[in-house]
């Protein structure tokens, strides 16, 4: 009976020591397959990384990182290390996610900036105005304005109505960007006894409808932005001439 037991032990025995030796076979395979070839670690890209962005920036915040890939499958420039001589670089264009990192993605001026992001279901307009016609330079991405617009009136209209008009155009209108300044004259430009003065790109988000006021208006008319306050009403109704400036 003993010897019964003592045989059941030496096989199970047996087929643990086979069953770890197959095991430590297997979790040591990809090493094995690795050994046989060099190995070198590359960037890639996590998430998307902006134009603009500098390599430093991108690897500290996580957008690239680095993984090991056969020496025989790295892209021809990658990128392999990122340090004081290259770490601000920036991104000459965006960098899509899950792309292997060469280096010439990289320079000191990115070729173009990074599209501006306009809401979902709206128009960007971009509208030249004098440094006064847009509250100098409070006005900042984020901020809503009042833009209003000096026009002549139809040539149909009363005598009374004749001279030029300024009334509201747009109530709110949220902006999106600014700058470019432009030298060119626009129609919606104020001159001085120098020439044309100076203006610069204000860019605002609208719905269509309203956008399409805006195109007009910069065609037809002189435009003046006001920086609204919290709470602010305009009067859409009010029509301002020289015949009305003064009333109450």
């Amino acid at each position: 009976m003993g010897r019964r037991v003592m045989a059941v032990l030496a096989a199970m025995l047996i087929g643990l020591i086979g069953v770890a030796a197959v095991l430590v076979y297997a979790a040591g395979a990809d090493t094995r397959a690795l050994a046989g070839q060099q190995t070198q670690s590359v960037y890639v890209a996590q998430g998307l990384v902006p134009a603009g962005t500098t390599e430093a920036d991108a690897v500290s915040k996580g957008l690239m990182v680095t993984t090991k890939i056969p020496a025989k499958g790295v892209p021809a420039g990658a990128l392999t290390q990122v340090d004081a001589a290259n770490g601000k670089l920036v991104a000459l264009t965006d960098i899509a996610a899950g792309e292997f990192v060469t280096a010439n993605r990289f320079g000191k001026t990115p070729t173009g900036a990074a599209a501006i992001q306009v809401p979902d279901g709206e128009v960007a307009i971009s509208v030249a105005l004098s440094d006064p016609g847009r509250v100098g330079t409070f006005v900042t991405p984020g901020s809503h304005i009042v833009i209003y617009d000096t026009y002549q009136p139809p040539a149909g209209a009363a005598a009374a109505a004749a001279t030029r008009q300024t009334r509201v155009l747009l109530d709110d209108a949220l902006v999106i960007a600014v700058g470019s300044t432009s030298l060119t004259p626009t129609a919606n430009s104020n001159t001085n006894s120098q020439g044309q003065a100076p203006a610069s790109l204000v860019t605002v988000a609208l719905a269509p409808d309203a956008a399409a006021k805006l195109v007009h208006g910069i065609q037809t008319g002189t435009l003046y932005a006001g920086l609204r306050g919290i709470g602010t009403k305009t009067n859409l109704a009010q029509v301002i001439s020289d015949s009305t400036l003064f009333n109450k």
